[in-house]
């Protein structure tokens, strides 16, 4: 017994050292190690999409306008005008000197510049923009976006709405897309290009503040887009498109005490310009219908004083002589109420009521005389340049 303890014993013993120097020199002859050892998991690739690239990230964002200025920007073009100032040096300002050598002695010639904006609006090179930005001018140049540079004549304009065409000669000008002014709806996000101070094109973004705003003493027609956009000198003339880059109004006008942008802007809606346009580019002028009247609108106090009910119409304060108001019977204090079966509010309804009618058609002009409805029959006339108070 005692001898077989002894081989085991001694069995163990050599089995402990072999498996030590094993461990030791071999340890790779070891079978693996069991389970419950801590071992890193490598994960699998995983496939990896595509950077998408910058444009088409930033497409669709809602915090941006890129799109509808990507679009609209190419069609905005900044415009520069010079025109001969003749100024007298006081040197030469002697009467009996002016007698003798003429009434241009001592003049000196000088040239003027200045800066506006204006829209492509047809690839054969008819662009749109103020009355005000090229008139008088005795040279005109358009800057287009890619900084080439083009001589512009003027095709025609419409002092009544401050609307000018120009057209230049040249390749690949890209068009803008006409909006709906109709369709606009305050509230509603515009963004405003243009050329101001002479900065280059420039974006500025706002809201719609009202629509049909009148009576300003800016044109004889009005019937304004107010925008809190900012509008600046040499923004005359450029374009005010919706969040889309669609052309909705021509940048016209600014209120302000300092000369600079005050948060109120006005264009002129797109509507408008689309009419001037054809005409233009059509005779070459703008064809509008003519009265002869000169019109005040009917106010509370004159509503209760002529019995009229409501505060609608226009009375009439004047009928120039042989006009076709005054062949068809119109007389001083007639109220003007209705105009070809539409409802007129107030004079400046009127004027746009009577405008667009055809020069030579009878028109229905009904009128409350001495408290009672009377129709004349019209023949509308052709309106004459603009004159203070004409209607």
């Amino acid at each position: 017994m005692t001898r077989l303890w002894l081989i085991f014993a001694q069995t163990t013993t050599v089995c402990l050292a072999a498996l030590f120097v094993v461990a030791t020199l071999k340890p790779e002859w070891l079978p693996a190690k069991g389970v419950g050892e801590m071992v890193p998991v490598l994960q699998a690739p995983q496939p990896v999409a595509p950077a998408a690239p910058a444009a088409a990230a930033a497409a669709g964002r809602a915090d941006s306008y890129h799109d509808a200025v990507a679009r609209a920007m190419p069609s905005v073009v900044g415009i520069l005008t010079s025109k001969e100032v003749r100024t007298r040096n006081p040197l030469f300002s002697d009467p009996a000197l002016r007698r003798f050598f003429g009434d241009r002695f001592g003049d000196e010639a000088q040239k003027a510049t200045s800066l506006g904006s204006g829209v492509i609006v047809s690839p054969a090179g008819y662009i749109l923009t103020n009355n005000h930005v090229v008139e008088a001018a005795d040279e005109i140049e358009v800057a287009l976006p890619d900084g080439k540079k083009l001589v512009a004549k003027v095709v025609g304009n419409d002092p009544d709405t401050d609307l000018a065409v120009l057209r230049v000669q040249g390749r690949d000008l890209r068009a803008i897309s006409f909006g709906s002014s109709e369709a606009l709806r305050v509230g509603d996000v515009v963004l405003a290009i243009g050329n101001p101070f002479g900065f280059g094109q420039t974006v500025t973004s706002g809201i719609v503040s009202a629509l049909g705003r009148s009576g300003l003493g800016i044109n004889t027609f009005e019937n304004f887009i107010q925008t809190d956009a900012a509008i600046n000198p040499g923004n005359s003339g450029g374009a005010l498109v919706d969040s889309r880059g669609n052309l909705v109004g021509i940048n016209t006008a600014i209120f302000s005490g300092t000369g600079g942008s005050m948060g109120i802007g006005f264009a002129l809606p797109v509507s408008t310009a689309k009419m001037v346009l054809e005409q233009i580019i059509k005779s070459g002028a703008v064809t509008r219908g003519w009265m002869g009247v000169e019109l005040q609108s009917v106010t509370p106090a004159i509503a209760e004083s002529f019995k009229l009910g409501t505060p609608d119409g226009a009375i009439i304060s004047r009928v120039l002589p042989n006009s076709p108001a005054d062949r068809a019977g119109a007389k001083m204090g007639d109220v003007v109420v209705n105009i070809e079966g539409k409802k007129v509010a107030d004079a400046e309804g009127v004027l746009n009521a009577v405008s667009s009618l055809e020069p030579g058609r009878a028109a229905t002009v009904r009128v409350i005389r001495k408290g009672e409805q009377v129709d004349l029959s019209v023949t509308i006339g052709r309106r004459p340049k603009p004159q203070p108070g004409g209607n």
